[in-house]
């Protein structure tokens, strides 16, 4: 899940940094008010990368999804592409954990066909 999930946050990164250059363009909004928003946003991406498997790192994930759909009022195309992040960040989620249940069923056959095999010491 690990894999997965932190590609995609990786993703989110880059395209926080571009939705902060085209909302650095709206004559409304402070520079420096974007890039602290921004730039908060983006290290809480790479924080989550180590995160992901710790108890409530899903979640902060998950809150990670909202805020990029939310950022669709400052830049309309974020409602797209947080959309888009929210459905691969769910696809991450649940494969990812059904990549690790199979690992381990692997890892306990293989640890079995190991102990079946091992020479008897009598």
């Amino acid at each position: 899940m690990r894999t997965l999930c932190s590609s995609t946050l990786i993703g989110e990164f880059f395209v926080i940094g571009f939705a902060g250059l085209v909302a650095m363009k709206d004559p409304d909004l402070e520079m420096s008010t974007v890039w602290t928003v921004c730039g908060i946003a983006m290290g809480l991406s790479v924080l989550l990368c180590g995160m992901v498997t710790r108890p409530g790192g899903v979640q902060l994930g998950w809150a990670l999804q909202i805020a990029l759909i939310a950022s669709g009022v400052v830049v309309p195309m974020m409602f797209f592409m947080g959309a888009m992040f929210a459905a691969l960040w769910w696809a991450s989620v649940h494969f990812g954990r059904k990549i690790d249940e199979a690992k381990a069923r692997f890892a306990a056959m293989a640890e079995a066909d190991g102990a079946d095999a091992a020479p008897s010491g009598g």
